[in-house]
């Protein structure tokens, strides 16, 4: 049997870790300095180092352990399919019992006429495969000059060279020639940062508009689609102003082009809702969707595409597709997944008992010094880091290096939270209970009251 398991010491796990193991949107070198974490196992919503600290995971992996680590249920069913079919390919005419059922469930799930299924492997590959779906889509309709796709700087769709492009990260957009031609951005619906004097509603409409002012500058008849997160996840974790994807909508609308809701991060419940477009109130042609999908138990993703646009795709030869596109053990194990979620009425329990109780406790570290926002939907939430809440002033030392300060004091008291500049989000498992939630508020606090001793002593409590 080949199984790895933690039988060394950690110091050299992180030796060869470091010596061969090259890390998603780290410094290399950097990290082989200071040793990579080694994570050894992980159950419910708690993680264990190989030193065997028990960390509470507030960002379910990467958005994505909705049910929570270690079910039994899901190993049964991954060794099940991998005895009865442990691969086939989808190409040439041909499909499988899991990937059927799989698109079919999806189907049932989806709101509206949200009908057909095109399986990948990420978020990134379904938003690469919605980048030539909406201009195959155009070019099949006789409007082949309409290939813009508009989306939004910090907005985060993927990091391959065209869901990459699609995303508005300028870190990304800096390495490797990118964003590749007739994708543009327009500004983020993030109030705290960028509102001003004006109140949230009249910036979210005036972001939101933005749009339309896109549309006019390049011309309605070369525009495909526009691509939005429904909540900016990996931007900061920014919910829109209520005002803001109404106004999208009735653009799009307007204009007749494709609205792409990414909901790579906010399907499959992480907003109290199957469907972040549910809980915005949007009715977009195309989702995204990935990680929660399967709660991240294997590798999955897909786009979920209305009827009229699946319809006139159909008429064509669509020259696309991956190896792993509906993969039977995927696909099987996301099945058992959304099982685990509908019996268990996983949905229910965001919306109706975990949302709730995190929101009372979420908006009270607004009472910390340092906290000059708490914004909660469904159980993605952020926090604004400020040395001024009356002016939502940024620190002086540049963005993110108070955040960073803040996110090594939550790993020193065994707590995953992210930080995004100055911004401290969480997305924790949505099977989370309220005594794990007070565990989490209480490191939190812990946390905070640590960093902002040591920004005064290192001299960073300075607003900009």
């Amino acid at each position: 049997m080949s199984r790895i398991s933690n039988h060394l010491p950690t110091a050299e796990l992180q030796a060869l870790d470091a010596a061969h193991h090259m890390h998603p949107f780290t410094a290399g070198a950097q990290l082989a300095e200071k040793g990579a974490r080694v994570i050894t196992r992980a159950k419910g919503v708690f993680l264990t180092d190989s030193e065997g600290h028990e960390i509470l995971d507030a960002m379910a992996g990467l958005w994505c352990v909705n049910i929570g680590y270690g079910r039994e249920e899901m190993a049964g069913a991954a060794a099940a399919q991998i005895r009865e079919l442990s691969y086939y390919n989808t190409f040439f005419q041909t499909t499988h019992v899991p990937a059927i059922a799989l698109a079919a469930k999806i189907a049932e799930l989806a709101p509206g006429d949200l009908n057909h299924v095109f399986f990948a492997g990420s978020g990134s590959e379904a938003n690469d495969t919605n980048i030539r779906l909406v201009r195959h889509y155009w070019a099949r309709k006789g409007q082949p000059e309409r290939r813009v796709i508009l989306s939004r700087w910090n907005g985060y769709h993927g990091s391959s060279m065209g869901s990459g492009s699609l995303g508005g990260m300028k870190p990304i957009h800096a390495q490797g020639g990118m964003p590749i031609p007739e994708i543009y951005h327009i500004g983020q619906p993030d109030w705290w940062s960028e509102g001003g004097e004006m109140s949230p509603e009249d910036f979210g409409l005036k972001r939101a508009r933005e749009l339309e002012a896109k549309i006019k500058e390049i011309g309605p008849e070369r525009v495909a689609a526009f691509i939005g997160e429904p909540v900016q996840g990996a931007g900061g974790v920014i919910i829109p102003p209520p005002t803001y994807w109404p106004e999208i909508q009735r653009i799009c609308d307007e204009y007749g082009i494709l609205l792409i809701a990414d909901e790579v991060i906010t399907g499959f419940g992480r907003t109290g809702q199957w469907f972040g477009s549910q809980t915005m109130g949007i009715r977009p042609h195309i989702m995204t969707v990935a990680k929660g999908l399967s709660s991240g138990y294997a590798p999955i993703g897909g786009s979920i595409i209305c009827d009229e646009v699946a319809e006139v795709i159909a008429g064509d030869e669509f020259n696309h597709g991956y190896t792993y596109s509906g993969h039977p053990l995927a696909a099987a194990l996301a099945l058992e997944n959304l099982r685990i979620m509908e019996e268990e009425r996983v949905v229910d329990h965001v919306r109706n008992t975990a949302n709730p109780y995190l929101a009372v406790k979420w908006a009270q570290l607004t009472d910390h010094p340092m906290v000059g926002e708490a914004k909660l939907c469904g159980l993605m939430g952020s926090i604004a880091l400020t040395p001024d809440k009356s002016r939502r002033a940024a620190f002086a030392a540049g963005e993110g290096k108070v955040g960073y300060l803040t996110r090594e004091r939550c790993f020193a008291n065994n707590l995953v939270m992210r930080h995004v500049g100055d911004r401290m989000i969480i997305a924790p498992p949505l099977v989370i209970t309220t005594a794990e939630i007070d565990l989490l508020i209480d490191r939190a606090w812990t946390s905070l009251d640590e960093a902002m001793a040591q920004a005064k002593a290192e001299g960073l409590w300075q607003a900009a």
